[in-house]
Formats: structure tokens, C-alpha cells, sequence
């Protein structure tokens, strides 16, 4: 080993941080990885994190790291970054946090007072955008600790998301990857940079731009890891930290996604289908595509909100069962759910699930709601986690079509990649629903390879992504579709699902008139 080169990517997740070594092959060597408590609520709705907890767990999941690999460190050519979008922090002037991180899954909401003033507010009146900026209010952390907490606001020195939060504990800078900023925030998602003066979003929020930290490219160079970081983390004192991407990003450029036709689907805790492109493109009018991995390029995004964390719900809920049988087994609690949906056949026997346990912006709206209908005496809890994954996977089928009607471009690949990647059924199931193969990943940790990527390019490892690309990524296992299932699902996905929400939409927004939910 000690003639290679390795690069060190640390991907903070929602439910998990690890560390990951790997090699310029794309080959993962080892890895150390602590479970999170996803966050704690004081009160409900509420979703927060002590951000200290994060680089406790950093330095643990490095040293798990160090205990499972026998390698002359110097060697270890960079370090990058990756972590869960849309998690905020605020710091004083040493980056100690003022109160707890509120993350990406909190669901508080600041209240609006006026409209947005100038040409931009009649600009959103007459569009009928009016509705869609004032839940951008609403949902910007800054408003609610400014309204709520004014005390905290007037000793912020910098508002950081988790990434940079992690970044200044390991360089000793407020700086952070311009593709990491996907929050409510006054960013220029067309530009690629912080909004310019004049515009609407510095309306919309208290933030100064002197609050926020400097941003850098893709592969460009934020720091260098400092003596306190090393002797948490065991990272070599002044190695290069390299800018990457967030973890939607980085999965798709380490699941090698990065043609316009390619659709490198995420079954994560947030469920999202993206391609990559060079041009900006809005899948939903004023719903921006996010930066992407690659410098100067975009993903169109389009996002189930709560995804996979559905079927975590439905093992807490109804899974106890194959939990301790997979316990008193040995085996990965994932094996027994697929026997689950094996045993029920495509289409669940006429169960149908919308996936919409969180309200959307705009399609779906702020009214949207879970259902599920076509329940009978055959149904079971089986054909219920089978009809969850088929709902997923119509939800992001629906993304695909809206994806290629926006761009005029043909998705003919899929790439899937997260944790719900690793059940056989539920790829076999995405394969049937798209009517294409569903491609995974030769390995899973696929948003620390494309962190790795970053690095390796940024360092002049490899001469630019293409090459990176090709000689780290590659496909594994391929799951073509069955024909009679696609006949199937084809049928339901277009003479029911499709009608669903449209159909529901009303009684969801008298729902939400009786009971205020959601807010």
C-alpha cells in the first residue's frame, strides 16, 4: 500500500458520519462510521442538533478509521468534505455555536409580515408567485431566530451551514463549497454565488452578506487541515482541504451520472432524481436546479422529501417483527424486509401510495399529504412496504418525465445509489416502474467517492472530471425489467397515479382548512 496515493473524504449525513479512505481507483480501503442521533425536538416539529456532537463525532469516526488501517499517513494526498444540505448554524467570531444546529427536517416557520417591495414584489404578483416567495420566508432559519431569538441574531457573527461549520473546525476559516449551498439563504443559484445587492432575497431575510462565509469551487482549495483538527481527528497536520460537493451532489458524480440522459436516482432519507447539466434549467418555474459536483454545472433536482425516511417509519411502526428476527439471525434487517416484498406481487394488488408524508411548494402544493387507497381483505403489512417503495419510485418516475419535458432530453439510464439501493427488491421494482435498467453503483459509498473525485481532481490527481470519472466510478450490479411487471405498473402509474394528487388535491386542502395541518 505505501506506493499509492489515498484521499480522505468525510461525508456527514443525516443519520451517520463516516470517514472514508479510498484509493485513485475509486476502490474504498477502509472506513470508520459513527450512527447520529438524526436530532433532538424540544418541541414538536422542531429538529436540532448540538453542533459540538457533529465534531465529536467526526473525531471518532476518523479514529475507527485509523483503527482499521496500517497506513503511513503521509501518503494521504488531500482531504474533502460532503455533508447533508440545509442544516444551519451560528457562530460567534471564534465559530463557537450560539445555539443549536437547526436542520434541513426542522419544520418551524417564521411569520411574514409585508410583501417584497420594488419591482421585484409586482414581478411575483402578477407571475402568481406571491404564495411560493412567502414560503421561502417562512422557512428561512435566519427569520425564525431573528424573530424569536433576537438576542442570538445580534451576536451572530457568521450564519453557517454544517459544512462550513465542519470546515472552519478543520481550516480554521469561515469558507465553504458554493455547492453545499442549497438552504434559505441568499444564494444565486444561476450565478452560482451569493445573491447581488438589490437582489429580492436580501429582502426576505435579516442576513448581512458580511454573515456569511467566502465560497469556493468545486475542487478548489478552502484551507489546510490545522494542528487543533489533527489532533482531534488524526489527519495530518496542513494537508490540503479540497471543496466538494454536498451529499445530493456527490452522489451523483460518484455514482457517475454526469451525462444530460443519465438519471442518477438517490433513495436516501430525502428521495431525489437529478441529472447533470451545463445550462441552468428549472425543472418547476421558480424552483432552481441545484449546483452541481462538477464546477459551473447544474443538477435538476426533483425531491421527495421524506423518501426513504418512509420506510424507516414503517419499521419503527410495523417492522418490530423482522427487527428481532433479523437480530436473533444475524443477518442485515434489509434481507428480511425484501422476502417482505417478494412475497406480494407487482402492483401490490391494487395498493397505491402517494408519497407525500411532508408538503411540497408547488407541485405538490403546501396542502399535499400521504394516502394510500385501494385497500381489501388480502392486503397486508407486506403489500403496505411493498406499496411504499412502488409509491417512491412512481413519485421520481413523475420527476424523470417532468426532467425530460423541461430539457427535450431523453432519459435512457439510471443510476441508483443510497441506502435503499441495497435492497435487490426495491431496485428490481424501480427497473419495472421506469420501464429501464436500473444501474447501481459498484460501491455505496457513493457521496464520499464523488468528494474523493473533488479532491482528486482538485489536487491535479487527474487532469479534469472526465478522466476522474472514468477511472473511479463504474456500474455493479444491473437489474433489467420484467415485462409483465412494467406491463403492470405502466397501467397503474398512468391511470392511477398519475390522477391521484389532482383528485385529492381538494379534500387535502379542506384537511388543511379543518385542522391547520400542515401549518
Amino acid at each position: 500500500m505505501s506506493d499509492k496515493n489515498y484521499l480522505l473524504a468525510i461525508d456527514n449525513g443525516t443519520q451517520s458520519i463516516r470517514a472514508l479512505l479510498f484509493d485513485l481507483q475509486g476502490n474504498l480501503l477502509a472506513k470508520g462510521k459513527v450512527e447520529l442521533e438524526a436530532y433532538y425536538s424540544k418541541q414538536p416539529g422542531w429538529a436540532e442538533q448540538d453542533p459540538e456532537y457533529y465534531w465529536a463525532s467526526l473525531g471518532q469516526a476518523c479514529a475507527q478509521l485509523w483503527q482499521q488501517v496500517d497506513i503511513d499517513r503521509s501518503h494521504i494526498r488531500g482531504v474533502s468534505l460532503t455533508t447533508q444540505r440545509g442544516t444551519l448554524i451560528n457562530v460567534d467570531e471564534q465559530g463557537q455555536s450560539l445555539r443549536p444546529a437547526m436542520l434541513w427536517l426542522d419544520q418551524r416557520q417564521a411569520k411574514v409580515e409585508g410583501r417584497i417591495s420594488g419591482p421585484w414584489g409586482w414581478l411575483f404578483k402578477l407571475a402568481g408567485l406571491q404564495a411560493t416567495v412567502d414560503y421561502f420566508r417562512a422557512q428561512a432559519e435566519v427569520n425564525w431566530i431573528a424573530q424569536n431569538q433576537p438576542e442570538i441574531w445580534a451576536n451572530t457573527h457568521k450564519v453557517l451551514l454544517l459544512s462550513g461549520f465542519l470546515t472552519h473546525r478543520l481550516c480554521g476559516q469561515f469558507v465553504d463549497s458554493l455547492t453545499s449551498c442549497v438552504a434559505y439563504l441568499p444564494f444565486d443559484y444561476k450565478r452560482l454565488q451569493w445573491a447581488k445587492a438589490g437582489d429580492w432575497k436580501w429582502q426576505a431575510m435579516p442576513v448581512r452578506r458580511e454573515q456569511l462565509p467566502e465560497l469556493c469551487k468545486p475542487g478548489e482549495r478552502l484551507g489546510h487541515i490545522s494542528a487543533a483538527a489533527s489532533r482531534h481527528t488524526g489527519i495530518p497536520e496542513g494537508l490540503p482541504l479540497i471543496a466538494a460537493g454536498a451529499d445530493k451532489a456527490c452522489e451523483v458524480l460518484g455514482a457517475g451520472g454526469v451525462e444530460a440522459s443519465t438519471a442518477c436516482l438517490s433513495y436516501g432519507t430525502t428521495a431525489t432524481i437529478n441529472t447533470t447539466r451545463r445550462k441552468y434549467l428549472e425543472t418547476i418555474p421558480l424552483i432552481p436546479p441545484y449546483p452541481s459536483a462538477i464546477p459551473d454545472h447544474f443538477n435538476t433536482e426533483v425531491m421527495i422529501y421524506r423518501g426513504f425516511w418512509m420506510v424507516s417509519w414503517f419499521k419503527q411502526e410495523f417492522g418490530l417483527r423482522e427487527m428481532q428476527r433479523a437480530k436473533e439471525l444475524g443477518v442485515e434487517p434489509e434481507a428480511l424486509f425484501d422476502e417482505l416484498v417478494n412475497s406480494v406481487p407487482a402492483g401490490s394488488m391494487g395498493l397505491m401510495l402517494q408519497p407525500y408524508w411532508s408538503p411540497g411548494i408547488r407541485e405538490p402544493g403546501l396542502e399535499a399529504k400521504g394516502s394510500i387507497i385501494g385497500f381489501g381483505d388480502v392486503h397486508t403489512r407486506a403489500h403496505i412496504y411493498r406499496a411504499i417503495l412502488e409509491g417512491l419510485a412512481y413519485a421520481l418516475r413523475q420527476g424523470k418525465e417532468k426532467i425530460e419535458k423541461r430539457s427535450g432530453t431523453r432519459i435512457t439510464r439510471l443510476r441508483v445509489s443510497g441506502g435503499g439501493s441495497q435492497s435487490d427488491a426495491a431496485m428490481q421494482l424501480t427497473a419495472d416502474i421506469f420501464g429501464l435498467p436500473a444501474e447501481r453503483p459498484h460501491l455505496y459509498e457513493t457521496s464520499g467517492l464523488g468528494a474523493a473525485i473533488n479532491c482528486a481532481v482538485g489536487l491535479g490527481l487527474y487532469p479534469d472530471y472526465p478522466t476522474a470519472i472514468a477511472a473511479m466510478t463504474r456500474v455493479g450490479q444491473v437489474f433489467e425489467p420484467n415485462p409483465e411487471a412494467q406491463r403492470t405498473y405502466q397501467q397503474l402509474y398512468t391511470q392511477v397515479y398519475q390522477r391521484m394528487y389532482k383528485q385529492l388535491k381538494p379534500l387535502y386542502q379542506t384537511i388543511r382548512k379543518i385542522t391547520g395541518y400542515p401549518a
